[in-house]
């Protein structure tokens, strides 16, 4: 078994879930478990400068073995997984020689992977697989980032004809609830560009991602004895219901792809008096991200107008925005990535995050930061699975990147 295949193996096992609305930096405090083991791991590769900060974001560097000045390159990846299934209780499944047809996680239980649901399956006939059992999420998302990572410290300690600049490491927490990179130093990580390895499958390449914005909506209604409310009675749920009708149906996360934008009902509760909705807003354009805030604020006007002042307020909060702006002044760091990809046999795969990275924080953090795949599918759920030689293949590119970096 390979070195990435054996650390991602057994980092997945490693409970590092983070969680939404936590008061604590990190959101859990079981993320420094992983921090402590990425703090030995570096160590016993023999990096330097080794460093975990406050909120659990590990950093290290490898020197340089260059005879010639090089350009300091970043490495990130991020150690917690998501709140929307449990990491507790991890168990790696290996599908060996994958025949394309259904896959059983959990035959108890009745958890199937099919290929019929996920025909991105038939693409990986014949290779090995790995996968839940049905029960968890795998973390690939982004454990396989952070034992790539490693793996190609490995090789680059173990072969020093392999020429490199100097390198900064980061293993950072919260990524998944979007906060970790609030409080990540960029001045003292001191790297000039970078990358995340974060992304989906084989040669997946992004230097976009969407416009985001999170809302809030209170709705004020007027309880009323049902027996004697005509024209007295507002319910504050129906009205709820009336905003949320007023967004373009065909503009839901489940109806769009590529650059289309969407608004996203993540949350709701209500009864008669009051009721509460919760949205994320998302849009590669800014124009287009603008116009659906303001639509949202129109919406509520107009209900306001129909149902008296003060009924329907909404309240927004941006929340990251498209790293294409500050890419595109340096694209040179695309470019690179793409040449180390196509070097180790890899069809660079361009195309916009339909969400958002640590590597758009950094980049308007003022440090550039693409993504580069993991060769994870389905991440955040039961249905999650990596091909192992995609984890190899993202070792190598990694390799062939810092050398390219070091010419």
């Amino acid at each position: 078994m390979s070195s990435v295949i054996e650390r991602f193996i057994r980092y997945v096992q490693i409970d590092t879930q983070s969680a939404h609305n936590s008061l604590t930096h990190p959101s859990t405090l079981k993320q420094f478990d992983f921090s402590r083991l990425m703090t030995a791991e570096l160590a016993a590769l023999g990096l330097i400068e080794i460093a975990t900060d406050a909120y659990g974001n590990v950093t290290a560097t490898l020197p340089s073995n260059c005879a010639h000045p090089a350009p300091t390159l970043g490495l990130l990846a991020h150690l917690d997984t998501s709140p929307d299934m449990s990491g507790a209780n991890v168990h790696p499944q290996l599908v060996e020689a994958y025949d394309g047809g259904d896959i059983v996680l959990n035959r108890a239980q009745n958890i199937v992977l099919s290929p019929r649901e996920f025909p991105d399956l038939k693409s990986y006939v014949g290779k090995t697989l790995i996968t839940t059992d049905g029960t968890t999420l795998l973390g690939a998302d982004d454990k396989a980032g952070v034992a790539e990572i490693l793996a190609a410290l490995e090789i680059l300690v173990g072969q020093p004809e392999i020429k490199h600049g100097k390198l900064r490491i980061g293993i950072t927490t919260d990524e998944e609830v979007g906060t970790g990179i609030d409080l990540f130093d960029v001045a003292a990580f001191g790297a000039d560009f970078a990358y995340t390895v974060d992304g989906g499958e084989v040669g997946a390449l992004e230097y976009e991602n969407f416009n985001a914005a999170r809302a809030r909506v209170q709705v004020q209604g007027r309880s009323v004895h049902p027996g004697a409310s005509k024209n007295k009675m507002i319910n504050a749920s129906l009205v709820a219901m009336e905003f949320n009708g007023m967004l373009a149906a065909v503009e839901r996360p489940e109806f769009t792809a590529d650059y289309e934008g969407f608004y996203h009902l993540t949350a709701m509760q209500g009864d008669v008096e009051t009721a509460h909705l919760g949205y994320i807003i998302r849009d590669h354009s800014r124009e287009k991200f603008e116009e659906r805030k303001a639509w949202l604020r129109r919406a509520a006007d107009w209900l306001n107008q129909k149902y008296g002042s003060g009924t329907v307020v909404v309240e927004l909060a941006d929340q990251y925005a498209n790293m294409r702006e500050k890419i595109e002044p340096v694209m040179h760091v695309v470019d690179l990535a793409r040449t180390a990809m196509e070097a180790v046999g890899v069809t660079p795969r361009i195309a916009p995050v339909r969400g958002g990275t640590d590597g758009a924080r950094l980049s308007w953090k003022g440090l550039p930061t693409p993504n580069l795949f993991t060769g994870g599918h389905n991440a955040h759920g039961r249905y999650e699975y990596v091909p192992t030689f995609a984890l190899e293949k993202a070792v190598e590119t990694l390799v062939k990147l810092v050398e390219l970096v070091a010419r």
